[in-house]
């Protein structure tokens, strides 16, 4: 089959632009080969290359005694816990794929950032997801959010690995482009972690697990472009996995790797084996020559575009080291998978690929790689115009709810709020049975076997907030994120982030997506807890609109003996309840706003990042000393909805609880203000004087406002509610809207 002559409208074609396609035949020499040119779309596209990204990502912390693995020199991040283990995490988006595709986009999804956690000699041990999505009244918006939920559940299930936390919200912008991100946790023995690298000239190359075919070609180059109508045709770039295969790959690629076989080892996720075979020879300043006859394919007549470009799951790249070809093949025979040899590794700098022995592609490899020659952008800044209009709604003119315990409820009824067990029902939380802490509190917990030391996870992050405030929202999430950390008895170590937003051509997105990344980078280096990886998802709109600036937050914390470890809801009738931090009228942004008075405006809640540094380090010592019954952040809903998830949000918990404050503020702004930097905790009445003396010492405020016990969460004379009605109202909501499709 002839390849097409490649001229700068076929550049074009591919997402390239003239002055990208002017420097490729500078790097080459020469017009490049119909397969080199479709090498280049794929990782010069956004998705690869990060080139209108890297500029502004290279500003956040990357820096901690405790790492690693910094960001972007391996496939996921990896930190220090302690005798002699490390955790490793990353999270990746899968947003465009899942809005055609949503059951495979998702599902996908969770295949590809596993296989980024275990290509690093790490055992996955858990999964987040968090997502995104358009009001639930829309019936495709209800069709992608059962599929998504659909995907992550039977890939994870099959698997065998917990999804234990996440975030879902709703709101209208995410309607014709859901964002779907996946984050992954493993751990590994430090002398197990092995690096994405090629090196040694003549050690052999090897494609190991699954076949190639023709699934998900240029699904590179599409999560680079906006969805269109002509999206749905697109359907072919969606990936397909097989959650079992995986499996097997798993453990045969964590035993190829325990028996020291390997110099490197490399997902292949978008652009296949053409990320992998450039990215490898880059990071190991080698080169590599592979032969595309000797690559499994499922489908006759592939061409070596197509072979190159695949995106067919469950495959990885390996270099061997030498003598150790045979035990590795021998190892993946075992386990029922492909080991072909399809190249070597060379000393001259080129990536070489032959078809039948006649050079296709021949490539400087360093040209491919993020960080070596691919282009790096900064894109034209202008501050969105609907900010000021925003900035001057004056909350103060809102008429007063008659009802404010009907005002609850309608809350506690909000899909941003409501409980999202028809999601996590549908995950295998348990499976290897190290969970402690699944879906449903601050932050999900997992035992380190044969330690008494145990990991919490948590991801957030508030769009409306970061549409309204782009700079402080961010701030928000990265605080939020670990303050749940915080609340569950963790210290919060590294960030792992997932930046969605628009199109960067657009100037008011890209003044948008800077302002996050300062922000985050703010918040990051106030609490200490660097930057390890992640991902960077542009183009996310649909023909109508862009979604919510979304940066969302991947934190994991350590906890360092598992008896400290603290969950959301009320224990026992008795204990006191203690409020940390100050409530302030900030309804700015809110889900009080949008839900009941139905606005998207106002300033955010501001937050002062040395004074949220104080809290979380309080809290976190009075769990330590064994002062805390029960630690809950408030967040959307303000503090009446925290109160009443500390009341009804387990199924352990059946607790009411009395509760009397003191403020002259507007009762809906006391009730429902989203004020930042907040814990209610619960404890013994023997340990409210310690509790009293150490906030004193962290310089604090902390005001006992109540008692648990009874059937109704009474505030003041506020509202009344009983429990029951509480939790028709908060676990109802979604499987309600859900059971009418």
């Amino acid at each position: 089959m002839r390849e097409p002559k490649v001229t700068e409208k076929l550049a074009l074609a591919h997402v390239l632009s003239r002055e990208e396609y002017k420097r490729i035949k500078e790097i080459l020499g020469r017009t490049p080969t119909f397969t080199e040119l479709g090498i280049y779309s794929v990782m010069w596209s956004e998705h690869c290359s990060y080139k209108n990204s890297i500029a502004l990502l290279k500003t956040l912390p990357r820096e901690s005694p405790h790492l690693l693995a910094k960001a972007g020199e391996e496939n996921a991040g990896a930190m220090d816990i302690g005798d002699g283990l490390a955790v490793v995490f990353k999270i990746e988006s899968h947003n465009h794929p899942s809005a055609v595709e949503p059951y495979q986009g998702a599902a996908t999804g969770i295949g590809g950032i596993l296989r980024d956690i275990f290509t690093m000699g790490a055992r996955p041990i858990a999964c987040l997801d968090p997502l995104h999505f358009g009001e639930l009244r829309n019936p495709r918006v209800r069709y992608l959010f059962d599929g998504v939920v659909r995907g992550i559940g039977d890939y994870g299930n099959c698997f065998g690995v917990p999804t234990v936390g996440g975030e879902v919200y709703f709101e209208k912008n995410y309607t014709g482009n859901p964002i779907v991100n996946c984050m992954a946790v493993g751990l590994a023995k430090h002398e197990d972690l092995i690096s994405a690298t090629a090196k040694g000239k003549g050690n052999a190359v090897l494609i190991v697990g699954a076949s190639t075919g023709r699934d998900g070609i240029h699904g590179a180059t599409f999560a680079s472009e906006e969805l269109s109508e002509k999206s749905e045709s697109r359907r072919p770039s969606v990936q397909i996995g097989d959650p079992f295969m995986e499996k097997l790959l798993l453990e045969a690629t964590l035993e190829i790797i325990g028996e020291r076989l390997v110099v490197g080892i490399q997902d292949m996720g978008a652009a296949g084996i053409t990320c992998s075979t450039s990215e490898m020879s880059a990071r190991g300043e080698s080169g590599m020559e592979i032969e595309l006859s000797k690559v499994p394919v499922r489908e006759t007549k592939m061409t070596p575009y197509e072979i190159m470009l695949s995106e067919s799951q469950e495959r990885m790249l390996v270099v061997a080291k030498k003598g150790k070809v045979k035990e590795i093949q021998r190892i993946f025979k075992k386990w029922g998978l492909h080991s072909a040899i399809i190249g070597k590794v060379t000393d001259d700098g080129l990536l070489r690929v032959k078809n039948n022995g006649r050079v296709v592609a021949e490539v400087p490899a360093v040209s491919l790689a993020l960080g070596g020659g691919t282009p790096v952008y900064t894109r034209e800044r202008k501050r969105p115009a609907h900010l000021s209009k925003h900035w001057r709604f004056n909350p103060d003119s809102l008429p007063l709810p008659e009802d404010l315990g009907e005002t609850l409820l309608k809350l506690l009824c909000s899909p941003n709020i409501t409980s999202k067990a028809w999601v996590y029902e549908q995950y295998d939380t348990m499976v290897r049975t190290g969970t402690v802490v699944g879906p449903g509190s601050d932050a999900a917990v997992m035992r380190i076997r044969k330690t008494k030391k145990g990991l919490a996870f948590s991801t957030d992050c508030n769009g409306r907030y970061c549409y309204l405030n782009p700079k402080e929202g961010a701030k928000i999430a990265v605080a939020e994120a670990a303050r749940n950390l915080i609340c569950s008895g963790a210290k919060p170590l590294g960030v792992t982030n997932c930046l969605n937003f628009g199109n960067p051509y657009k100037p008011e997105m890209f003044w948008t997506f800077a302002e996050c990344v300062a922000g985050m980078g703010e918040a990051c280096r106030a609490f200490k807890t660097p930057i390890t990886g992640g991902n960077v998802s542009f183009y996310n709109e649909d023909p109508e609109r862009a979604v919510y600036p979304t940066p969302v937050i991947g934190m994991v914390g350590l906890i360092e003996d598992m008896k400290q470890v603290t969950t959301q809801w009320f224990k026992d009738r008795g204990d006191l309840i203690f409020l940390v931090g100050e409530n302030t009228p900030e309804v700015g942004g809110s889900e009080y706003l949008k839900s009941i008075h139905n606005r998207i405006a106002g300033q955010i809640p501001g937050i002062n990042l040395d004074f949220e540094l104080k809290v979380q380090e309080f809290c976190l010592t009075a769990i330590r000393e064994g002062l805390v019954a029960s630690a809950h952040d408030t967040s959307e809903g303000g503090l009446a909805v925290a109160l009443a998830e500390c009341c009804i949000a387990s199924s352990k918990s059946n607790l009411g609880a009395a509760i009397k404050l003191k403020s002259q503020m507007r009762p809906d702004f006391l009730l429902f203000s989203e004020s930042q930097s907040r814990i209610i905790l619960s404890a013994k009445q023997k340990n409210a004087d310690r509790l009293k003396r150490l906030a004193k010492r962290f310089q604090v405020p902390l005001k006992k406002i109540g008692t648990v016990g009874g059937k109704a969460l009474k505030i003041n004379t506020l509202l009344s509610l009983d429990l029951d009605s509480l939790k028709r109202a908060y676990f109802r909501s979604i499987p309600n809207l859900m059971e009418k499709w």
